[in-house]
Protein backbone atom coordinates (compact mmCIF):
# COMPACT_ATOMS: atom_id res chain seq x y z
CA UNK A 1 0.00 0.00 0.00
CA UNK A 2 3.12 2.42 0.90
CA UNK A 3 4.64 1.64 -2.60
CA UNK A 4 1.17 2.27 -4.34
CA UNK A 5 0.49 5.32 -2.99
CA UNK A 6 3.96 6.70 -3.93
CA UNK A 7 3.54 5.72 -7.53
CA UNK A 8 -0.39 6.76 -7.35
CA UNK A 9 0.97 10.75 -6.03
CA UNK A 10 3.87 10.54 -8.40
CA UNK A 11 1.31 9.59 -11.30
CA UNK A 12 -0.94 12.58 -9.82
CA UNK A 13 1.71 15.12 -9.60
CA UNK A 14 2.14 16.53 -13.02
CA UNK A 15 5.89 17.61 -13.31
CA UNK A 16 6.67 14.23 -12.13
CA UNK A 17 4.42 13.02 -14.51
CA UNK A 18 6.26 14.32 -17.43
CA UNK A 19 10.08 13.96 -15.83
CA UNK A 20 9.12 10.29 -15.74
CA UNK A 21 7.75 10.18 -19.51
CA UNK A 22 10.59 12.17 -20.59
CA UNK A 23 12.86 9.50 -18.29
CA UNK A 24 11.52 6.10 -19.95
CA UNK A 25 11.98 7.60 -23.67
CA UNK A 26 15.60 8.33 -23.07
CA UNK A 27 16.00 5.13 -21.06
CA UNK A 28 14.20 3.56 -24.17
CA UNK A 29 16.80 5.25 -26.59
CA UNK A 30 20.02 4.39 -25.08
CA UNK A 31 21.05 7.92 -24.05
CA UNK A 32 24.19 7.93 -22.37
CA UNK A 33 23.68 8.95 -18.39
CA UNK A 34 24.56 12.52 -18.63
CA UNK A 35 22.08 13.35 -21.34
CA UNK A 36 19.26 11.30 -19.16
CA UNK A 37 19.60 13.07 -16.08
CA UNK A 38 19.85 16.64 -18.10
CA UNK A 39 16.74 15.97 -20.33
CA UNK A 40 14.46 14.50 -16.99
CA UNK A 41 15.70 17.10 -14.78
CA UNK A 42 14.94 20.17 -17.28
CA UNK A 43 11.58 18.48 -18.27
CA UNK A 44 10.42 18.37 -15.24
CA UNK A 45 11.98 21.71 -14.04
CA UNK A 46 10.32 23.58 -17.10
CA UNK A 47 6.80 22.06 -15.95
CA UNK A 48 7.61 23.32 -12.31
CA UNK A 49 8.05 27.11 -13.99
CA UNK A 50 5.15 26.45 -16.40
CA UNK A 51 3.14 26.01 -13.14
CA UNK A 52 4.95 28.28 -10.90
CA UNK A 53 3.87 31.35 -13.39
CA UNK A 54 -0.14 29.76 -14.24
CA UNK A 55 0.25 30.02 -10.25
CA UNK A 56 1.32 33.39 -9.94
CA UNK A 57 -1.22 34.17 -12.34
CA UNK A 58 -4.63 32.69 -11.33
CA UNK A 59 -3.84 33.81 -7.35
CA UNK A 60 -2.66 37.13 -7.87
CA UNK A 61 -3.38 39.52 -11.39
CA UNK A 62 -6.52 36.74 -12.11
CA UNK A 63 -7.89 36.94 -8.48
CA UNK A 64 -7.78 40.81 -8.37
CA UNK A 65 -9.44 41.11 -11.55
CA UNK A 66 -12.04 38.93 -10.84
CA UNK A 67 -12.29 40.57 -7.37
CA UNK A 68 -12.62 44.24 -8.95
CA UNK A 69 -15.29 43.35 -11.48
CA UNK A 70 -17.82 41.59 -9.25
CA UNK A 71 -17.16 45.08 -6.95
CA UNK A 72 -17.34 47.63 -9.42
CA UNK A 73 -20.27 46.01 -11.11
CA UNK A 74 -22.32 44.19 -8.02
CA UNK A 75 -22.54 41.01 -9.93
CA UNK A 76 -23.23 37.63 -7.95
CA UNK A 77 -23.79 33.95 -9.33
CA UNK A 78 -22.35 30.68 -10.23
CA UNK A 79 -18.73 31.64 -10.74
CA UNK A 80 -17.63 28.42 -13.37
CA UNK A 81 -14.13 27.10 -11.89
CA UNK A 82 -11.98 23.87 -12.09
CA UNK A 83 -10.02 23.76 -9.35
CA UNK A 84 -13.01 24.64 -6.63
CA UNK A 85 -16.35 22.28 -8.42
CA UNK A 86 -13.38 19.50 -8.36
CA UNK A 87 -12.69 20.03 -4.95
CA UNK A 88 -15.87 19.60 -4.12
CA UNK A 89 -15.93 16.27 -6.12
CA UNK A 90 -12.84 14.44 -4.87
CA UNK A 91 -13.87 15.27 -1.14
CA UNK A 92 -17.01 13.62 -1.25
CA UNK A 93 -15.60 10.40 -3.99
CA UNK A 94 -11.51 10.51 -3.26
CA UNK A 95 -10.81 6.88 -3.62
CA UNK A 96 -13.12 6.30 -6.47
CA UNK A 97 -11.84 9.92 -8.44
CA UNK A 98 -8.16 8.70 -7.43
CA UNK A 99 -8.63 4.55 -9.00
CA UNK A 100 -10.74 6.05 -11.90
CA UNK A 101 -7.48 8.30 -12.57
CA UNK A 102 -4.85 5.90 -12.67
CA UNK A 103 -6.95 2.89 -14.59
CA UNK A 104 -7.84 6.17 -17.26
CA UNK A 105 -4.10 6.40 -17.59
CA UNK A 106 -3.80 2.59 -18.33
CA UNK A 107 -6.89 2.86 -20.92
CA UNK A 108 -5.14 5.95 -22.18
CA UNK A 109 -1.94 3.75 -22.99
CA UNK A 110 -4.04 0.91 -25.08
CA UNK A 111 -5.96 2.97 -26.96
CA UNK A 112 -3.16 4.63 -28.04
CA UNK A 113 -1.65 1.66 -28.32
CA UNK A 114 -4.65 -0.33 -30.23
CA UNK A 115 -6.96 2.06 -30.81
CA UNK A 116 -6.70 5.44 -33.96
CA UNK A 117 -5.83 7.92 -31.77
CA UNK A 118 -2.35 7.37 -30.82
CA UNK A 119 -1.52 10.53 -28.71
CA UNK A 120 -0.83 10.17 -24.83
CA UNK A 121 -2.32 12.98 -22.38
CA UNK A 122 -0.14 14.32 -20.25
CA UNK A 123 -2.20 16.70 -18.17
CA UNK A 124 -2.88 15.14 -15.22
CA UNK A 125 -4.59 18.10 -13.45
CA UNK A 126 -7.19 17.76 -16.25
CA UNK A 127 -6.76 14.01 -15.96
CA UNK A 128 -7.79 14.24 -12.30
CA UNK A 129 -10.61 16.52 -12.85
CA UNK A 130 -12.55 14.47 -16.00
CA UNK A 131 -11.94 11.77 -13.66
CA UNK A 132 -13.85 13.52 -11.00
CA UNK A 133 -16.61 14.91 -13.42
CA UNK A 134 -17.41 11.32 -14.62
CA UNK A 135 -17.54 9.75 -11.49
CA UNK A 136 -19.83 12.34 -9.96
CA UNK A 137 -22.02 12.26 -12.84
CA UNK A 138 -22.29 8.14 -13.09
CA UNK A 139 -23.34 7.96 -9.36
CA UNK A 140 -25.93 10.90 -10.44
CA UNK A 141 -27.45 8.18 -12.67
CA UNK A 142 -27.42 5.60 -9.80
CA UNK A 143 -24.71 3.18 -10.78
CA UNK A 144 -22.40 2.26 -8.34
CA UNK A 145 -19.29 0.03 -7.34
CA UNK A 146 -16.75 -0.87 -9.60
CA UNK A 147 -19.24 0.03 -12.48
CA UNK A 148 -18.63 3.62 -11.74
CA UNK A 149 -14.96 3.16 -11.55
CA UNK A 150 -14.36 1.25 -14.81
CA UNK A 151 -17.23 2.85 -16.90
CA UNK A 152 -15.44 5.71 -15.44
CA UNK A 153 -12.03 4.97 -16.53
CA UNK A 154 -13.00 3.50 -19.92
CA UNK A 155 -14.64 6.88 -20.81
CA UNK A 156 -11.38 9.40 -19.33
CA UNK A 157 -8.75 7.12 -21.71
CA UNK A 158 -11.04 7.40 -24.62
CA UNK A 159 -11.36 10.83 -23.96
CA UNK A 160 -7.32 11.17 -23.20
CA UNK A 161 -6.25 9.71 -26.18
CA UNK A 162 -9.80 11.43 -28.58
CA UNK A 163 -9.51 15.11 -27.79
CA UNK A 164 -5.97 15.59 -29.07
CA UNK A 165 -6.80 14.32 -32.15
CA UNK A 166 -9.60 16.43 -32.65
CA UNK A 167 -7.43 19.50 -31.98
CA UNK A 168 -4.33 18.02 -34.16
CA UNK A 169 -5.45 19.27 -37.59
CA UNK A 170 -5.25 23.19 -35.94
CA UNK A 171 -2.48 22.05 -34.07
CA UNK A 172 -0.43 21.17 -37.21
CA UNK A 173 -1.07 25.18 -38.51
CA UNK A 174 -0.11 26.58 -35.10
CA UNK A 175 3.30 24.95 -34.12
CA UNK A 176 4.21 24.01 -38.53
CA UNK A 177 4.89 20.24 -37.83
CA UNK A 178 3.07 17.66 -36.56
CA UNK A 179 5.32 16.53 -33.14
CA UNK A 180 2.99 17.73 -29.97
CA UNK A 181 -0.77 17.79 -29.45
CA UNK A 182 -3.05 19.70 -27.57
CA UNK A 183 -3.25 17.90 -24.54
CA UNK A 184 -6.41 20.05 -22.39
CA UNK A 185 -9.99 19.37 -21.62
CA UNK A 186 -11.00 22.72 -23.39
CA UNK A 187 -10.67 21.41 -27.28
CA UNK A 188 -13.87 21.77 -28.42
CA UNK A 189 -14.18 24.96 -27.19
CA UNK A 190 -10.88 26.12 -28.87
CA UNK A 191 -11.40 23.73 -32.46
CA UNK A 192 -15.10 25.42 -32.40
CA UNK A 193 -13.67 28.79 -32.02
CA UNK A 194 -11.45 28.19 -35.21
CA UNK A 195 -14.18 26.60 -37.32
CA UNK A 196 -16.09 30.09 -36.62
CA UNK A 197 -13.13 32.42 -37.15
CA UNK A 198 -12.70 30.72 -40.53
CA UNK A 199 -16.42 30.65 -41.12
CA UNK A 200 -15.99 34.29 -40.81
CA UNK A 201 -13.28 34.84 -42.59
CA UNK A 202 -13.09 32.78 -45.36
CA UNK A 203 -10.70 30.77 -47.18
CA UNK A 204 -8.14 34.00 -48.26
CA UNK A 205 -4.99 35.04 -46.75
CA UNK A 206 -5.34 36.62 -43.11
CA UNK A 207 -3.40 38.64 -41.01
CA UNK A 208 -1.99 37.09 -38.48
CA UNK A 209 -2.10 38.44 -34.75
CA UNK A 210 1.58 38.14 -34.61
CA UNK A 211 1.99 40.78 -38.08
CA UNK A 212 0.12 43.80 -35.94
CA UNK A 213 1.98 46.27 -37.19
CA UNK A 214 3.02 49.07 -34.82
CA UNK A 215 4.77 52.76 -36.28
CA UNK A 216 8.41 53.24 -35.39
CA UNK A 217 6.95 55.62 -32.27
CA UNK A 218 5.54 52.62 -31.09
CA UNK A 219 7.68 49.75 -31.71
CA UNK A 220 8.26 48.51 -28.20
CA UNK A 221 4.80 47.01 -28.33
CA UNK A 222 6.16 44.52 -30.54
CA UNK A 223 7.60 42.70 -27.90
CA UNK A 224 4.87 40.70 -26.12
CA UNK A 225 6.23 40.80 -22.50
CA UNK A 226 6.05 45.21 -23.41
CA UNK A 227 2.39 44.65 -25.10
CA UNK A 228 1.38 42.48 -22.19
CA UNK A 229 1.62 45.18 -19.67
CA UNK A 230 0.39 47.94 -21.14
CA UNK A 231 -3.02 46.23 -22.41
CA UNK A 232 -3.41 44.69 -18.64
CA UNK A 233 -2.43 47.40 -16.77
CA UNK A 234 -4.77 49.90 -18.66
CA UNK A 235 -7.34 47.32 -17.86
CA UNK A 236 -6.74 47.49 -14.34
CA UNK A 237 -6.46 51.39 -14.06
CA UNK A 238 -9.96 51.39 -15.14
CA UNK A 239 -11.11 48.43 -12.51
CA UNK A 240 -9.11 49.98 -9.51
CA UNK A 241 -10.10 53.47 -10.26
CA UNK A 242 -13.81 52.81 -10.24
CA UNK A 243 -13.67 50.61 -7.33
CA UNK A 244 -11.36 53.25 -5.37
CA UNK A 245 -13.95 56.12 -6.20
CA UNK A 246 -15.72 53.96 -3.97
CA UNK A 247 -14.31 52.64 -1.02
CA UNK A 248 -10.97 52.32 0.29
CA UNK A 249 -9.08 49.57 -2.32
CA UNK A 250 -7.35 47.82 0.85
CA UNK A 251 -10.90 46.54 2.00
CA UNK A 252 -11.38 44.52 -0.69
CA UNK A 253 -9.97 41.02 -1.14
CA UNK A 254 -6.91 41.83 -3.15
CA UNK A 255 -3.52 41.94 -3.15
CA UNK A 256 -3.02 45.25 -2.12
CA UNK A 257 0.19 46.50 -1.09
CA UNK A 258 2.70 44.69 0.81
CA UNK A 259 2.62 46.97 3.72
CA UNK A 260 -0.71 47.94 3.76
CA UNK A 261 -2.52 49.93 0.58
CA UNK A 262 -0.66 52.06 -1.87
CA UNK A 263 -1.80 54.40 -4.50
CA UNK A 264 -4.54 52.74 -6.77
CA UNK A 265 -2.40 53.91 -9.93
CA UNK A 266 0.79 51.77 -8.54
CA UNK A 267 -1.65 49.44 -7.98
CA UNK A 268 -2.49 48.90 -11.36
CA UNK A 269 0.87 49.35 -12.73
CA UNK A 270 2.13 47.03 -10.78
CA UNK A 271 -0.66 44.27 -11.40
CA UNK A 272 -0.19 44.48 -14.84
CA UNK A 273 3.87 43.63 -14.39
CA UNK A 274 2.81 40.92 -12.61
CA UNK A 275 0.37 39.57 -15.35
CA UNK A 276 3.07 40.09 -17.77
CA UNK A 277 5.63 38.26 -15.77
CA UNK A 278 3.39 35.43 -15.31
CA UNK A 279 3.14 34.91 -18.93
CA UNK A 280 7.08 35.67 -19.49
CA UNK A 281 7.39 32.53 -16.57
CA UNK A 282 5.07 30.31 -18.36
CA UNK A 283 6.06 30.53 -21.67
CA UNK A 284 9.89 30.09 -20.43
CA UNK A 285 8.45 26.67 -18.79
CA UNK A 286 6.87 25.69 -21.87
CA UNK A 287 10.18 26.29 -24.49
CA UNK A 288 11.79 24.01 -21.05
CA UNK A 289 9.17 20.63 -22.00
CA UNK A 290 9.19 21.08 -25.69
CA UNK A 291 13.05 20.98 -25.90
CA UNK A 292 12.87 18.07 -23.68
CA UNK A 293 10.18 16.08 -23.75
CA UNK A 294 9.13 15.96 -27.99
CA UNK A 295 13.02 14.45 -28.25
CA UNK A 296 12.35 12.06 -25.45
CA UNK A 297 8.60 10.62 -26.30
CA UNK A 298 10.78 9.04 -29.52
CA UNK A 299 11.36 6.40 -27.52
CA UNK A 300 8.19 5.85 -26.15
CA UNK A 301 6.72 6.19 -29.55
CA UNK A 302 9.06 3.49 -30.85
CA UNK A 303 9.02 0.76 -28.20
CA UNK A 304 5.55 1.10 -26.52
CA UNK A 305 3.35 3.17 -28.83
CA UNK A 306 4.13 3.74 -32.87
CA UNK A 307 4.13 6.93 -33.74
CA UNK A 308 2.10 8.30 -30.36
CA UNK A 309 2.36 11.91 -29.54
CA UNK A 310 2.76 13.75 -26.51
CA UNK A 311 -0.43 16.14 -25.58
CA UNK A 312 0.98 18.87 -23.35
CA UNK A 313 -1.00 21.54 -21.33
CA UNK A 314 -2.86 24.30 -23.47
CA UNK A 315 0.20 27.07 -22.77
CA UNK A 316 2.12 25.08 -24.92
CA UNK A 317 0.92 26.90 -27.84
CA UNK A 318 0.94 29.68 -26.12
CA UNK A 319 4.28 31.15 -27.77
CA UNK A 320 3.12 30.48 -31.09
CA UNK A 321 0.71 34.09 -30.75
CA UNK A 322 1.56 36.07 -27.80
CA UNK A 323 -0.64 38.51 -29.36
CA UNK A 324 -3.69 35.85 -29.81
CA UNK A 325 -3.50 34.97 -26.10
CA UNK A 326 -4.18 38.56 -25.16
CA UNK A 327 -6.92 39.20 -27.68
CA UNK A 328 -8.36 35.49 -27.34
CA UNK A 329 -8.85 36.25 -23.23
CA UNK A 330 -10.16 39.72 -23.56
CA UNK A 331 -12.46 38.65 -26.53
CA UNK A 332 -13.56 35.52 -24.49
CA UNK A 333 -14.14 37.38 -21.37
CA UNK A 334 -16.01 39.90 -23.03
CA UNK A 335 -18.51 37.13 -24.52
CA UNK A 336 -18.46 36.05 -21.21
CA UNK A 337 -20.12 39.24 -19.81
CA UNK A 338 -22.46 39.41 -22.83
CA UNK A 339 -24.02 35.35 -21.86
CA UNK A 340 -24.02 36.90 -17.88
CA UNK A 341 -26.07 39.82 -19.25
CA UNK A 342 -28.16 38.12 -21.55
CA UNK A 343 -29.22 35.49 -18.35
CA UNK A 344 -29.91 38.30 -16.30
CA UNK A 345 -31.94 39.60 -18.52
CA UNK A 346 -34.19 36.78 -18.71
CA UNK A 347 -34.85 36.79 -15.04
CA UNK A 348 -35.19 39.94 -15.06
CA UNK A 349 -38.25 39.66 -18.20
CA UNK A 350 -39.75 36.92 -16.11
CA UNK A 351 -39.44 39.03 -12.44
CA UNK A 352 -38.00 35.75 -10.64
CA UNK A 353 -34.47 33.98 -10.54
CA UNK A 354 -35.20 31.51 -13.59
CA UNK A 355 -32.19 30.70 -14.78
CA UNK A 356 -28.82 31.33 -12.51
CA UNK A 357 -26.39 33.60 -13.96
CA UNK A 358 -23.13 32.65 -14.94
CA UNK A 359 -20.24 34.72 -13.78
CA UNK A 360 -17.23 34.86 -16.67
CA UNK A 361 -14.73 33.19 -14.09
CA UNK A 362 -11.26 35.07 -15.12
CA UNK A 363 -9.00 31.75 -14.68
CA UNK A 364 -11.48 29.69 -17.41
CA UNK A 365 -11.46 32.81 -19.98
CA UNK A 366 -8.00 33.39 -19.67
CA UNK A 367 -6.56 29.57 -20.20
CA UNK A 368 -9.43 28.51 -21.83
CA UNK A 369 -9.88 31.63 -23.82
CA UNK A 370 -6.07 32.35 -24.59
CA UNK A 371 -6.07 29.23 -26.34
CA UNK A 372 -8.95 29.93 -28.70
CA UNK A 373 -7.57 32.71 -29.78
CA UNK A 374 -4.49 31.17 -30.73
CA UNK A 375 -6.35 28.37 -32.75
CA UNK A 376 -8.77 31.04 -34.17
CA UNK A 377 -6.07 33.06 -35.39
CA UNK A 378 -4.66 30.58 -37.16
CA UNK A 379 -7.97 29.87 -39.30
CA UNK A 380 -8.65 33.33 -39.63
CA UNK A 381 -5.41 36.02 -38.58
CA UNK A 382 -6.52 39.28 -36.17
CA UNK A 383 -10.31 39.21 -36.94
CA UNK A 384 -10.99 35.35 -36.54
CA UNK A 385 -9.14 35.46 -33.71
CA UNK A 386 -11.86 38.37 -32.44
CA UNK A 387 -14.89 36.84 -33.17
CA UNK A 388 -13.50 33.25 -32.76
CA UNK A 389 -12.81 33.93 -28.90
CA UNK A 390 -16.10 36.17 -28.61
CA UNK A 391 -18.41 32.81 -29.71
CA UNK A 392 -15.84 30.55 -26.96
CA UNK A 393 -16.72 32.95 -24.24
CA UNK A 394 -20.35 32.56 -25.00
CA UNK A 395 -19.85 28.67 -25.35
CA UNK A 396 -18.13 27.96 -22.37
CA UNK A 397 -21.28 30.63 -20.31
CA UNK A 398 -23.70 28.43 -21.57
CA UNK A 399 -22.27 24.84 -21.35
CA UNK A 400 -21.33 25.47 -17.55
CA UNK A 401 -25.16 26.77 -17.24
CA UNK A 402 -26.29 23.22 -19.33
CA UNK A 403 -24.23 20.88 -17.04
CA UNK A 404 -25.06 22.28 -13.52
CA UNK A 405 -28.75 19.71 -13.46
CA UNK A 406 -25.79 16.51 -13.72
CA UNK A 407 -23.84 17.73 -11.10
CA UNK A 408 -26.32 16.51 -8.13
CA UNK A 409 -25.65 17.93 -4.75
CA UNK A 410 -22.31 19.96 -6.45
CA UNK A 411 -24.68 22.46 -8.35
CA UNK A 412 -25.69 24.21 -5.10
CA UNK A 413 -22.17 25.05 -4.59
CA UNK A 414 -21.92 28.57 -6.88
CA UNK A 415 -19.64 27.11 -8.96
CA UNK A 416 -19.55 24.74 -12.08
CA UNK A 417 -16.80 22.91 -14.72
CA UNK A 418 -16.15 25.44 -16.90
CA UNK A 419 -13.85 24.10 -19.86
CA UNK A 420 -16.04 23.11 -22.96
CA UNK A 421 -14.99 19.16 -22.69
CA UNK A 422 -15.72 18.88 -19.61
CA UNK A 423 -19.33 20.23 -19.60
CA UNK A 424 -19.93 18.28 -22.77
CA UNK A 425 -19.00 14.99 -21.25
CA UNK A 426 -21.25 15.86 -18.41
CA UNK A 427 -24.03 16.75 -19.89
CA UNK A 428 -24.13 13.41 -22.42
CA UNK A 429 -23.40 10.68 -20.09
CA UNK A 430 -24.83 12.68 -16.99
CA UNK A 431 -28.19 12.71 -19.02
CA UNK A 432 -27.90 9.41 -20.36
CA UNK A 433 -27.07 7.72 -16.94
CA UNK A 434 -30.24 9.36 -16.07
CA UNK A 435 -32.34 8.35 -18.86
CA UNK A 436 -31.11 4.62 -19.64
CA UNK A 437 -32.66 1.88 -17.22
CA UNK A 438 -30.86 -0.77 -15.39
CA UNK A 439 -27.42 0.52 -15.74
CA UNK A 440 -27.42 0.86 -18.82
CA UNK A 441 -24.91 3.69 -19.04
CA UNK A 442 -22.19 0.83 -17.74
CA UNK A 443 -22.64 -1.24 -21.15
CA UNK A 444 -22.33 2.08 -23.03
CA UNK A 445 -19.46 3.16 -21.44
CA UNK A 446 -17.68 -0.09 -22.84
CA UNK A 447 -19.03 0.35 -26.21
CA UNK A 448 -17.43 3.79 -26.29
CA UNK A 449 -14.29 2.60 -25.68
CA UNK A 450 -13.61 -0.93 -27.45
CA UNK A 451 -15.40 -0.36 -30.89
CA UNK A 452 -12.67 2.26 -32.19
CA UNK A 453 -10.41 -0.23 -30.76
CA UNK A 454 -12.45 -3.26 -32.58
CA UNK A 455 -12.55 -0.91 -35.77
CA UNK A 456 -9.28 0.22 -35.93
CA UNK A 457 -8.00 -3.61 -35.91
CA UNK A 458 -10.34 -4.56 -38.06
CA UNK A 459 -8.91 -1.79 -40.53
CA UNK A 460 -5.08 -2.84 -40.26
CA UNK A 461 -6.08 -6.59 -41.05
CA UNK A 462 -7.48 -5.67 -44.07
CA UNK A 463 -4.51 -3.78 -45.25
CA UNK A 464 -1.97 -6.40 -44.69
Amino acid sequence: MYIFTIVREVIATPALLVGLVTLAGLLLQKKPFAYIVKGTVTAVVGFILLSAGSDFLQNGALKDFGVLFAYDFHIQGVIPNMEAIASLGIAQYASEVSAVMLLGMIANLIMARLGPFPYIFLTGHHTLYMACLLTVVLHGGGISGWRVILGSALVLGLFMAMMPAVAQKEMKKITGEDKIAFGHFSTIGCVAAARIARLATGKKQHKDTEDIRFSSKVSFMRDSTVGIFIVMTAVFLVEAGIAAARTDLAALDISYGAGGGQNWVIYAMIQGAQFSAAIYIILSGVRLIVGEIVPAFKGIAKKLVPHAKPAVDCPIVFSYAPNGVMIGFLMSFLGGIVTMAALMGINAWYGTRLVPVIVPGVVAHFFCGASAGVFSNAEGGVKGCMIGSFVHGILISVLALAVMPVLGTLHLSGTSFSDADFCIAGIVFGNLASVLPDDGIFPLCVCCFFVPIVWEQVKRRQKM
